[in-house]
């Protein structure tokens, strides 16, 4: 694991490292990770995060309790089969301002490569089990919405989304992330593309945000080739006004990980959790304790 110096960005492979969720199996497709993570205010942390096993057809978005953020128990498990999903990826956890849960995931219609983002609310992180899905951010025939990242800062919302381009047959792992704003977390208005990847460099084939932080330091995911696709690395950005729209920072990747999340800490320091690709194809869920 390679990480760029002098950054002051909390990276992977800068702090003590923990497997938190196993690789699924051994080989190709078969992953864990994606994930999003919120502080308890029982204590400890919530993480939710994609189980994928290409070969098996099998995707199912978990969501999780852990009192150091390094050893997981299940408390809710949501198939891609409860909202008629081909997949499932990257979901969004978040805590409203009235002290629910909401967990945002995102399901692969079938047969196509269309991606929409649904939401369920409960009381606690155990409800979302059984709780109702409504759909958000349904994207169109143009584009498919997926992976989002979710912020909630004195009642605004805000949501960093990557978005796939469908027009052109063979080429619809491009991304880009597109930005919106909400009142309430449900309505949504869309405020156009705030990243995008860069033509000749490491991240020209897209750019997914994978986290942003409140002092506008952020990250994401870039690829440069179309066969760099499920191998993406990430790199820093930073965000240039109240718009949401970012700049990448640097020449190239920071660290060979994608879906970075980062959750500052209340008494300083952060944990991270990412997904670490393994030399046999699989991927496992890692976290990191870093500055504290």
């Amino acid at each position: 694991m390679q990480t760029s110096g002098g950054s002051g960005f909390p990276l992977p492979g800068t702090g003590r490292m923990a497997v938190a969720v196993p690789a699924p199996g051994p080989g190709e497709g078969r992953w864990v990770g994606a994930p999003s993570a919120a502080l308890d205010p029982a204590g400890g942390f919530v993480v939710a995060y994609r189980v994928r096993i290409v070969d098996q057809r099998g995707a199912a978005t978990v969501v999780a309790r852990s009192d150091d953020g390094e050893r997981l128990t299940t408390v809710a498990t949501l198939d891609k089969g409860r909202f008629g999903a081909m997949s499932m990826e990257r979901p969004a956890l978040v805590r409203t301002p009235a002290g629910r849960w909401r967990l945002y995931v995102c399901c692969a219609t079938p047969n196509s490569k269309h991606w929409w983002i649904d939401v369920l609310e409960a009381t606690e992180p155990e409800g979302l089990a059984h709780a109702e899905a409504a759909t958000v951010f349904a994207g169109d025939d143009r584009v498919g919405v997926k992976d989002p990242v979710i912020r909630v800062d004195d009642g605004r919302w805000q949501a960093w989304v990557c978005c796939h381009p469908l027009e052109e047959p063979g080429e619809e792992d491009r991304m880009t992330t597109a930005y919106a704003t909400s009142e309430d977390g449900l309505d949504w208005t869309w405020r156009g593309t705030v990243l995008a990847g860069r033509p000749g460099t490491w991240d020209a084939r897209g750019a997914r945000v994978t986290a942003v932080l409140g002092d506008g330091r952020a990250t994401y995911d870039g690829r440069a080739t179309k066969e760099e696709n499920f191998r993406e690395r990430t790199g820093l950005a930073r965000l240039t006004g109240p718009d949401g729209r970012l700049v990448p920072e640097g020449d190239g990747p920071a660290v060979d990980v994608r879906y970075l999340d980062v959750l500052p800490l209340p008494g300083g320091g952060y944990r991270l959790w990412y997904e670490a690709p393994l030399p046999d194809g699989s991927h496992e869920l890692r976290t990191e304790l870093v500055g504290s």
